[in-house]
């Protein structure tokens, strides 16, 4: 068996995995539903979402460690992870080699030339990983003020001895210059400190999960093909799944796979930031492709399928060479080799990055943080219509940890979890909040799945008593996630006099955290014609048949009390009908009230939860009478109601 059937082994195993995990990823009785699969194993295999991770929150989840896994066997193999196991990178090079199998061998070289632009997936990552390391500035900020301490003056060494080092590469070729840039960045970051908390100046955000290819195949496949294939066979879900803002998930992941067609394995050469970043790891790795001799018949071969892009006939590119191993396969002289040794014919280790893009890129990363920020959304103007899951944390540590996967939303029993659109802002884009109006009901009282199954712990993994409040939590009371608010001038009761408790009677906290007013409105008033029996028919009256035997409209005297009035049993259009039993009984001749009893419901807003389960439930079906707000939720004492 050939390497390169190897591969292609390994790839559609890795691949099967992936799905499997995506698939099980869901509550429920079946076999193939969770089961304590290690659904996360991807995530957790992922260098970039581990980095950035530890950049932007300063700590890593236990999980996120086999992270390590990976970067040792980069360190030794090269660049392994892209076409041997990531699931993205399959189907990308599935689709080049669809694009291109027809194609003859010129034709396919030409496609697998070296571009500049490259480098893009390089500046992103700096970008990226330049907006997650906010922490890491805020904590240098603050090292002129507290140098005392022996980690301030450790951290402060290693910035310099990575200036130092930075100056015999390419990047800075003057290691003087790089030591001057270094004390420019401390001397700057002093006068910061003096001038104003770093913290208002310096955050941080994890955004590596906008193209981190395992996040963002994860969020597609939870969020787009799973409830596509629901939608045909009605056999993953009890009731169809429905995600907001999901043409632009489909925008982002069909974008990626068509431009395959145009360029082979387009988002890995051009895009990809963990592809850039096993391109860095790769530089020091011990073995690596290259040509055995300096001298060959130039066939070119070799390029004919070069998944990378790498150049393997000329100065091959170690940091783009993603270990297809079709060169290998190719080579009808066996020039081509995978050992410890470097390229015969010589190699571009680092990838072609200039100063002014390098030093852009992190520029624009720490920059776009306080940017994305100026409109206070973390401040006095955050929006109430973000309503986290229970056990998220403050949203500032929540957008340092959340890699916008979407397992969270795939693993809500209710479908009540959605991807944030673009109106709740960037920095929040396709981070999970709570959609009343979607799913099968709002966030279930005896349901902590989605802590359980979080990556990062953006979400933290809570136990019922605490998101209930019972045992030991009792003190602190359950997990709120919001506030209940009845918009009166919606509701029924409240606006149109029409009888209905449909929030209060599915409110699941006892004691209950709506409550209901009783009032009593007079509907029309009418004149007795006659009584015959049970039967009152009355004149000056148009009733709409059979609406009145609900239990909640009454027939009383004109201007009389509770003594004067009886419950109404049913009705026609010109006659109520009364229960038998004795009580007041209308005369002819008699003015009467057609008189309705109305419960208008209130929130006490010591007892609402937020799950949301009224606002789901409420008949109003467009803009809902009853709506959830963040106001007084448990993660942000700021946000609590002044009561």
């Amino acid at each position: 068996m050939g390497i390169v059937t190897v591969r292609r082994v390994s790839q559609v195993f890795f691949f099967a995995w992936f799905l499997w995990f995506c698939l099980v990823s869901s509550l429920g009785e079946h076999y193939w539903q969770l089961r304590g699969w290690p659904v996360n194993w991807f995530l957790q295999l992922d260098p970039l979402a581990a980095l950035g991770s530890l950049l932007a929150s300063g700590s890593l989840y236990a999980g996120m460690a086999w992270a390590l896994l990976t970067i040792a066997l980069t360190a030794v193999l090269g660049r392994f992870f892209c076409s041997w196991v990531c699931p993205f990178g399959a189907m990308h090079h599935f689709l080049g080699w669809l694009a291109g199998w027809r194609l003859g061998a010129r034709q396919r070289v030409e496609r697998n030339r070296p571009h500049a632009a490259q480098a893009i997936k390089y500046y992103l990552l700096l970008g990226l990983l330049a907006a997650a390391g906010g922490q890491v500035l805020h904590h240098l900020a603050k090292l002129p003020l507290g140098l005392g301490s022996v980690s301030g003056w450790l951290l402060l060494l290693a910035i310099l001895a990575a200036c130092a080092a930075l100056g015999v590469r390419r990047l800075w070729p003057q290691p003087r210059q790089a030591l001057l840039a270094g004390l420019g960045l401390l001397a700057l970051m002093v006068g910061l400190s003096l001038w104003a908390s770093p913290g208002e100046i310096i955050g941080a955000t994890l955004q590596t999960g906008l193209l981190d290819p395992i996040p963002l195949a994860q969020r597609s496949i939870n969020l787009l093909l799973l409830p596509a294939l629901d939608a045909a066979s009605g056999q993953l879900w009890v009731a169809a799944r429905h995600y907001q803002g999901a043409w632009l998930i489909a925008l982002v992941f069909m974008a990626a796979l068509l431009l395959n067609f145009i360029v082979p394995r387009f988002y890995c050469r051009f895009i990809c930031p963990l592809g850039a970043l096993m391109g860095l790891l790769g530089h020091w790795a011990l073995w690596r492709v290259g040509r055995r001799e300096a001298k060959c018949r130039g066939c070119q071969l070799c390029e004919v399928s070069c998944e990378g892009a790498c150049e393997p006939f000329h100065h091959l590119r170690a940091s783009e060479c993603v270990l297809c191993m079709n060169c290998l396969d190719t080579c009808r002289d066996s020039q081509m080799t995978y050992a410890t040794r470097r390229s015969a014919a010589g190699e571009q280790p680092l990838p072609d990055l200039s100063r002014r893009g390098v030093v852009l890129s992190l520029v624009s990363g720490v920059a776009a943080v306080p940017a994305l920020r100026l409109g206070g959304v973390l401040g006095p103007n955050w929006s109430p219509a973000l309503v986290r899951p229970p056990g998220a944390l403050a949203e500032a540590q929540f957008v340092e940890r959340c890699l916008k996967c979407g397992q969270c939303m795939r693993v809500c029993p209710t479908n009540v979890l959605q991807p944030a659109g673009l109106e709740l802002g960037l920095e929040a884009l396709w981070t999970p909040t709570l959609n009343m109006r979607i799913g099968t009901s709002g966030c279930q009282l005896n349901c902590v799945a989605c802590g359980q199954i979080c990556p990062t712990a953006a979400i933290r993994p809570i136990t019922l008593d605490e998101k209930r409040g019972l045992g030991a939590f009792a003190k602190a009371g359950p997990l709120r996630l919001g506030t209940a608010f009845v918009d009166r001038g919606r509701c029924l009761p409240w606006a149109m006099d029409r009888p209905c408790i449909v929030c209060q009677e599915n409110c699941p906290v006892s004691p209950k955290a709506i409550i209901t007013r009783e009032v009593y409105g007079v509907l029309a008033r009418a004149r007795v014609k006659a009584q015959e029996g049970q039967t009152v028919r009355l004149t000056g009256a148009d009733l709409p048949p059979g609406r009145l035997g609900t239990g909640d409209y009454f027939l009383q005297a004109a201007g009389g009390g509770p003594t004067n009035r009886q419950r109404i049993s049913g009705n026609g259009a010109d006659h109520v009908k009364l229960p038998p039993g004795e009580g007041w009984q209308p005369s002819p001749g008699q003015e009467v009230e057609l008189v309705v009893r109305l419960q208008q419901p209130q929130v006490d807003a010591s007892r609402c939860i937020g799950c949301g389960v009224c606002e789901h439930e409420c008949p109003v079906s467009g803009l809902r009478a009853i709506r959830i707000t963040a106001e007084n939720e448990s993660r942000s004492a700021k946000r609590s109601l002044l009561l």
